[in-house]
């Protein structure tokens, strides 16, 4: 072998030495690296675990910063109320925030089962404290704002401009009346459905596209405050918040819908363009949490939602007025009250396989199957309490042979249709005030006049 051989060979084998060094060099710190992260995750979920378990001692949470710095921040806990529904991107830079309430001022109103009776603006006041006083029913609706107005005598800067403010009963005494012999006062709002504001502001009406107001055929071709205004939500619910100081015991809104059919001059409502706005529903809730935050949770006063009873069913007229109960429960209100008269129902109307021919005829049947079919709705956790708006007029307006006179027994057969569901609350409705005596206890094993 010659020289050059040797050194070669010697050359190669000091390589393969030094390769063979830093291999477990390269092992040894691959290994205490390993050790160190090891132990750096361990002690931060220590440290995570320890501040967990004092602000469960504490009952608050902790809110955990950003890291910017090499050590583990903590904030002061702020924790807001929970919200219900999922949040939409679309929906939350469509609308402004919702109010923020720290979790420690939200005020959480016990639920109370209602049994009322609408008597509109007061009236009938008289008539129905002796009802209450002689009956199962324990609550009157009265009217803070109907179609054309307010009437008692608000001081709400927004309807004194309108000029559609009168003094048809005294705010206070229909409710310390009330008070005094146990029974519930709930302030009604008709909400969207408001011609006169609509006239007066048009930039809030519902316009088309160049900027005209439209006006809806199925309204009595009158235009209709826009949903979508959070300046129309300011003016509503500033009407409830003044009805919470004068101690009234519920907010209920009306009319939190879109119109429903056609439009004068098929004009057609204009909101934005197509994927650029929420829909309808979307808008409804928004008002309804934003009520629901600033009176309910503020003050501790039950807000309430009115809703029709064919949305319960169909979704198509769901999406139409914008009334989706499935999600319109899950605003946090206090109850959701669906109108479910059988008068309301279309001639041949079918439900839960049953056809009605004359819907209005079948006061119990038409009611129970309503409310049957949407119990997997209703009935999930965290959904609203359901107050059915019940029938207790007579709905002679839809034609000789599809209706029949409505009595205490008529009535009584509804209170008994939903009992049987489970519902214990309900609200009678009749446009004239006018309700016959009677327990209104569902009970249809004795006959009345």
């Amino acid at each position: 072998m010659s020289i050059n051989g040797d050194i070669n060979n010697n050359t190669s084998n000091n390589n393969d030495i030094e390769v063979a060094k830093l291999r477990r060099v390269l092992t040894i710190l691959l290994s205490v690296s390993a050790i160190l992260a090891v132990v750096l995750v361990t002690v931060g979920i220590s440290r995570i675990v320890r501040y967990m378990q004092t602000s469960e001692t504490s009952g608050s949470t902790p809110v955990i910063a950003t890291i910017v710095s090499t050590e583990m921040t903590f904030t002061e806990p702020v924790v807001y109320h929970t919200e219900q529904l999922e949040a939409s991107d679309l929906v939350e830079n469509y609308f402004r925030p919702l109010p923020e309430l720290p979790e420690e001022d939200v005020k959480t109103p016990e639920h109370v089962e209602v049994k009322a009776l609408y008597i509109g603006s007061c009236s009938a006041i008289d008539k129905a404290v002796e009802l209450c006083n002689n009956s199962e029913l324990n609550a009157v609706v009265i009217d803070l704002k109907n179609e054309y107005g307010l009437p008692y005598m608000s001081h709400v800067e927004t309807a004194r401009e309108i000029g559609y403010v009168w003094d048809a009963y005294d705010l206070d005494g229909i409710i310390k009346k009330c008070h005094d012999n146990n029974i519930r006062v709930i302030g009604r709002i008709v909400s969207f459905n408001d011609q006169l504001a609509a006239k007066h502001f048009p930039e809030r009406a519902i316009q088309d596209a160049n900027g005209n107001v439209v006006k809806f055929s199925n309204e009595g071709n009158n235009p209709f405050l826009s949903p979508y205004n959070s300046v129309n939500w300011d003016y509503l619910i500033a009407i409830g918040i003044e009805a919470c100081e004068h101690g009234i015991d519920e907010i209920q809104f009306d009319y939190v819908r879109f119109p429903a059919g056609a439009t004068q001059n098929k004009a057609k409502p204009y909101f934005g363009e197509e994927g650029q706005y929420p829909s309808k529903a979307e808008a409804v809730n928004r008002f309804l949490q934003e009520a629901r935050i600033r009176i309910q949770d503020t003050y501790g006063i039950p807000v309430s939602a009115d809703i029709f009873g064919i949305v319960l069913t169909s979704e198509g007229d769901a999406k139409i007025i914008g009334q989706d109960f499935a999600t319109l429960g899950m605003t946090g209100i206090d109850s959701c009250c669906p109108m479910v008269y059988p008068s309301h129902y279309a001639l041949g109307t079918m439900v839960g396989g049953h056809t009605f021919k004359y819907p209005d005829k079948e006061p119990y049947l038409i009611v129970y199957s309503v409310l049957h079919a949407c119990q997997t709705t209703y009935k999930q956790p965290g959904f609203t309490s359901v107050r059915p708006y019940l029938q207790a007029f007579t709905a002679s307006y839809i034609g000789k042979g599809n209706y029949m006179e409505y009595g205490y027994r008529e009535i009584n057969s509804q209170i008994k249709a939903i009992k049987d569901l489970g519902i214990t609350e309900f609200i009678l409705w009749d446009p004239s005030c006018k309700y016959p005596a009677g327990s209104y206890d569902g009970d249809m094993s004795v006959e009345t006049d």
